[in-house]
């Protein structure tokens, strides 16, 4: 769907498989805004580690970001929970973060043309990569609903797995993604709360979209 409105920048922050890359991408289909999730990104970098051991560097991973497409962020090797810890541990080096800035800045800022703006999901959003975003969310849900939630996509994906597991993992990385002294996650002041855990995806979506076109209706092109 296109609407004519002036390019818009939303930011959504959230801890793990509580919904949020779901609900991004809803939003970014509905107002046809470029969508990235922010994760994916820190992800393919540790997929890389994985696959390339002998190779990895900082010169490898500045010249695989610089070639980076979006579509290679969408293979289904990132979601398993050995490169989520990994990107978890990679995440925390300062020099990788800044390369990663630097192509999620490119991405909410200048997003391809057709596009009518941008939206980011991840960690650190709303206050280290689009600050001034017209919009503002974090999105949660309680620890064992996420944890059933990411079971089931990694079951869904032929993943062999132990729903304990699974919950142990998702401890391990709200642990790490709150404390970490870079960049932890955090909800802003004026971000928006929105709990899943007992919310539909579509209960979620309009909910989200109720704030959104209340602020075009009233600002008329943000």
């Amino acid at each position: 769907m296109r609407i004519n409105i002036k390019k818009i920048k939303i930011a959504i922050d959230s801890p793990a498989a509580a919904g949020a890359g779901t609900l991004a991408k809803k939003i970014s289909n509905h107002y046809n805004l470029f969508y990235l999730d922010t994760g994916k990104i820190y992800r393919y970098i540790a997929h890389l580690k994985i696959r390339y051991p002998k190779k990895f560097c900082n010169s490898f991973i500045k010249k695989k970001i610089k070639s980076l497409k979006i579509q290679e962020l969408k293979k289904k090797e990132l979601i398993s929970d050995l490169v989520g810890l990994e990107a978890s541990r990679i995440s925390q080096k300062k020099i990788i973060r800044k390369m990663v800035h630097k192509f999620q800045v490119k991405c909410a800022y200048m997003p391809p043309k057709g596009y009518n703006g941008s939206c980011l999901d991840g960690r650190d959003i709303a206050y280290n990569i689009v600050p001034d975003a017209d919009f503002k969310f974090f999105i949660t849900a309680n620890l064992k609903t996420r944890a059933q939630r990411r079971y089931k996509e990694l079951r869904s994906n032929n993943n062999k797995v132990n729903f304990k597991e699974v919950l142990k993992s998702i401890k391990k990385r709200d642990k790490s993604d709150y404390n970490r002294k870079i960049a932890p996650l955090k909800k802003t002041k004026d971000s928006v709360l929105i709990n899943t855990t007992k919310l539909s995806k579509r209960s979620c979506f309009l909910k989200i979209k109720k704030i959104i076109d209340k602020k075009i209706r009233i600002n008329g092109n943000l």
